[in-house]
């Protein structure tokens, strides 16, 4: 049995009180109101939950991460890189990319991202909390994600693509751009081959917590642009 969150408190319980089955299971209930949503990711909870279901909150044990600077670009990537025509931006289509990220996929019909989500997010966007990168080909956006940042973490949410590789490709910058920037963890949520293919793995919630600790009051005083180009992000160590 998990708790149900006091709507008057954005109070949340030790994530170290999550289920094993399904693993990361935490809570459900209360809202989606800007500050429970800082609090959350402040201690390494998110939301996750179908429409029609109750608000459900997880910190999953492992936890899929990556580090900016361990970022894997294999050499189709990179090849795709060179070889592919686009512009890479910040925050120039927020609620176009979140809607893009909610939009039913090949192999599922349903969404995670309700409209209540995009509007939550949108709003931590409006506050600069959470950014969205974008790809763009011919002036049409085609591929990219969004997320947000507290410190030197940043936590991923979606990406999609339009066209071959481009989520990969703005992954690619986005972690090359943080790793210039000096951020210490992208956090990846949930482990699958899109992001193990691109250099994540996981880490144990307790590791997990540590750069919470560690990392989560820095103070970083960069603008939200990129200012790397496409052989910053190919480079071979």
């Amino acid at each position: 049995m998990i708790p149900w969150l006091d709507p008057k408190s954005n109070d949340f319980p030790p994530i170290t009180q999550a289920l094993e089955e399904p693993n990361g299971l935490l809570a459900a209930g209360g809202d989606l109101s800007g500050n429970r949503l800082i609090e959350a990711y402040r201690h390494g909870i998110f939301p996750w939950f179908s429409p029609g279901e109750p608000i459900l909150w997880w910190s999953p044990d492992p936890r899929c991460t990556l580090t900016p600077g361990q970022i894997h670009i294999s050499r189709s990537l990179r090849k795709a890189i060179r070889s592919t025509e686009f512009e890479i931006t910040f925050d120039r289509a927020f609620a176009e990319v979140i809607a893009a990220c909610a939009a039913p996929r090949s192999y599922s019909d349903g969404t995670w991202i309700s409209t209540p989500m995009q509007k939550a997010y949108t709003q931590l966007h409006q506050q600069g909390i959470a950014h969205s990168v974008e790809l763009w080909q011919n002036g049409k956006l085609t591929g990219g994600l969004y997320g947000i940042a507290m410190g030197r973490l940043f936590f991923g949410e979606s990406m999609f693509s339009r066209a071959t590789n481009t989520s990969k490709i703005a992954f690619a910058f986005l972690a090359r751009q943080l790793e210039k920037w000096g951020y210490a963890l992208i956090d990846c949520q949930v482990e699958n081959n899109h992001l193990t293919s691109l250099g994540a793995g996981c880490i144990s919630r307790a590791e997990f917590k540590q750069y919470l600790d560690q990392h989560l009051e820095a103070e970083l005083n960069h603008h939200w642009h990129f200012d790397i180009d496409k052989e910053d992000v190919v480079r071979t160590e």
